[in-house]
């Protein structure tokens, strides 16, 4: 080989490899991980907005649910989170005016809804009408001080005015997903859960259940707010309120905001 060829030939895999480095780092510099937090009622949907966020970017994607509340508790104890979506909003507007939240990401990504379910299809007629027949020794739902879901179960029954007939029957979740659970299991025969528990894209209504009317309890706007300066999960966020992710929260029975 030349002297002329050799130094081309050199020339061309010093390049080659500058090429391979430079594309190795902007790789690792693009992937990023990302922690959300989330209510327990929107955990199964947004491990699958998770699932088609990851599919089309290097990002990873750690999501963390528990309730509301105690997700709260966490972010202003300095819980390291980038993302929270809560069941409410008004705890996300309060990360937002103290500062422990970005200004103006703040934004409804789901309209929650309520009903009362229970795996017997014999026991609920579409109505309330089982709530007055007192037939039944308990009744789960979430706790009102820490979960949206459970505040509005409160006010549902307060409206139907049961609440001091059956507050002694109650028994209370943590969260919207624990009563679930009870329901589910068969520790309470019925229950207040949220709809997307019980109409899931994989999984066929069962059991029987009433639809709660919207003015029996304050409307139930979930909010999600971003916490860290993160490029990342501005496009996770961005995502979430894209016509295709509409579709798949739609799929698990949520409401879907006409406005932001």
């Amino acid at each position: 080989m030349s002297i002329v060829n050799r130094h081309s030939f050199n020339s061309a895999l010093t390049l080659l490899y500058v090429l391979l480095i430079t594309l190795f780092s902007n790789s690792c510099l693009q992937a990023a991980q990302i922690q959300v937090a989330v209510a327990s009622n929107f955990s199964e949907p947004l491990k699958n907005l998770a699932r088609q966020f990851e599919q089309q970017t290097n990002h990873k994607i750690i999501v963390i649910s528990g309730s509301s509340g105690k997700l709260y508790a966490q972010i202003i104890h300095g819980a390291p989170y980038d993302a929270f979506f809560s069941a409410d909003r008004r705890r996300p507007k309060l990360l937002e005016q103290n500062n422990q939240a970005l200004k103006n990401s703040r934004f409804t990504y789901a309209i929650g809804k309520l009903i009362l379910w229970s795996p017997d299809p014999k026991l609920i007629h579409h109505s309330s009408e089982v709530l007055f027949t007192h037939s039944f020794e308990h009744i789960a739902m979430a706790n009102p001080r820490l979960a949206p879901y459970g505040l509005a179960a409160k006010q549902v029954v307060q409206k139907l005015g049961l609440w001091n007939s059956l507050k002694n029957k109650t028994v209370r979740g943590e969260n919207i997903a624990q009563a679930f659970q009870f329901v589910k299991s068969g520790n309470t025969p019925l229950g207040f859960v949220a709809r997307s528990q019980v109409v899931t894209p994989s999984r066929p209504l069962t059991g029987s259940l009433w639809e709660i009317p919207d003015s029996y309890y304050a409307p139930i706007q979930q909010q999600a707010v971003q916490l860290k300066d993160n490029p990342a999960s501005y496009k996770f966020l961005a995502f979430v309120q894209s016509k295709a992710a509409h579709k798949i929260i739609q799929s698990y029975g949520y409401g879907i905001p006409h406005a932001q």
